[in-house]
């Protein structure tokens, strides 16, 4: 069904910003679908698409279903597949100092995707701005199964879908369980569909950024580097010293990359080896850098309770528009704790 969107429409040569809201190595395909005209009268110069919530690129207006997918991210499980076509990446910290990413998926689905692995609590709390997503992952600790229940999500995980996940050949386990989008979300009938959750796109970036070629977010054991291409127009993701290739080819990146900085500390939880879960306080505001059209812009996010969305300022509080297309959000804690 159709969303409500807020548009603010500038003067001829203005930018548009489409505030929406919710909770590569070649440039990423345009997500969401080319709206199809129901009157054979052509548009005006003025009018534009509705801008998809998650990317800001055109979509015909009704929404689908929101599936968030928990993907490996170590050296033993790349090259990842299906990211390319994610509307929003998020990095989030684990054991041992090591991430994991959590891909977001609207407009577009791949026909595959994985590894999957294994849920976190800071997952439960951040996939609250979208509603009730379809959750994929590969399980959880025992003790963590009664948050799970109680989280605002549909359980989609190899588990409860098990006709929706397979063993890729050539990997090995645990990073060989790849998952069918599709059987997910047909797996998910109630999965909220996309909304608002706080982002607004413009093609122009605002003023005040500073000229970037790289910037880099480090961890107590992983590192990236994330870069500007010119040609490209999108900031290729580097980990650990190497380029981060797709399994479809290519390096993955992004037109925008958000780097929200927020407090980290120790959950209740931890793993075999006693190593503690990070537990990322989503709520709440602090402070960010937008990176966008080969610039980075010093910026504020605020998120009121888990049921709102996340909210992205400049330094004058203006609303910090990113660039339409996909969305890596990086969450780091201003000091990284140690596992």
């Amino acid at each position: 069904m159709g969303v409500p969107r807020k548009f603010a429409a500038a003067l001829a040569g203005a930018a548009v910003l489409l505030p929406v809201a919710g909770c590569s190595s070649t440039p990423p395909p345009a997500a969401g679908k080319i709206p199809q005209s129901a009157s054979p009268t052509p548009a005006t110069p003025t009018e534009k698409p509705p801008g998809h919530p998650f990317t800001g690129m055109p979509y015909s207006g009704e929404a689908d279903p929101v599936l968030a997918v928990k993907i490996e991210n170590t050296s033993a499980g790349k090259p990842q597949m299906g990211l390319r076509s994610a509307d929003i990446i998020y990095v989030t910290q684990v054991e041992g100092g090591l991430t994991r990413l959590i891909a977001v998926y609207s407009s577009k689905l791949p026909k595959k995707l994985g590894p999957v692995r294994s849920a976190r609590i800071t997952d439960l709390h951040l996939l609250a701005q979208f509603g009730r997503p379809a959750f994929s992952y590969s399980g959880v600790q025992t003790k963590m199964i009664p948050f799970v229940r109680a989280a605002s999500l549909v359980d989609v995980a190899d588990g409860v879908a098990p006709s929706a996940y397979f063993r890729e050949p050539g990997r090995y386990a645990p990073y060989n369980l790849f998952a069918t989008p599709k059987k997910l979300l047909a797996a998910a009938p109630k999965a909220t569909k996309a909304k608002d959750i706080g982002f607004v796109f413009s093609d122009t970036p605002p003023e005040g950024g500073t000229p970037r070629k790289t910037y880099s977010v480090r961890y107590p054991a992983a590192r990236f580097t994330f870069g500007w291409s010119e040609n490209q127009k999108r900031w290729l993701v580097w980990q650990d010293g190497k380029r981060d290739v797709a399994a479809e080819g290519g390096q993955q990146g992004a037109p925008t990359i958000v780097v929200q900085y927020a407090k980290t500390g120790r959950s209740q939880f931890h793993d075999v080896n006693d190593s503690y879960t990070p537990l990322v306080q989503t709520v709440g505001k602090g402070r960010a850098v937008v990176l966008r059209d080969g610039q980075a812009f010093e910026a504020r996010w605020s998120r009121k309770n888990e049921k709102s969305g996340t909210e992205f300022t400049t330094k004058e509080g203006e609303p910090m528009p990113f660039a339409p297309g996909q969305v890596w959000v990086v969450l780091a804690a201003p000091k990284p704790i140690q596992p």
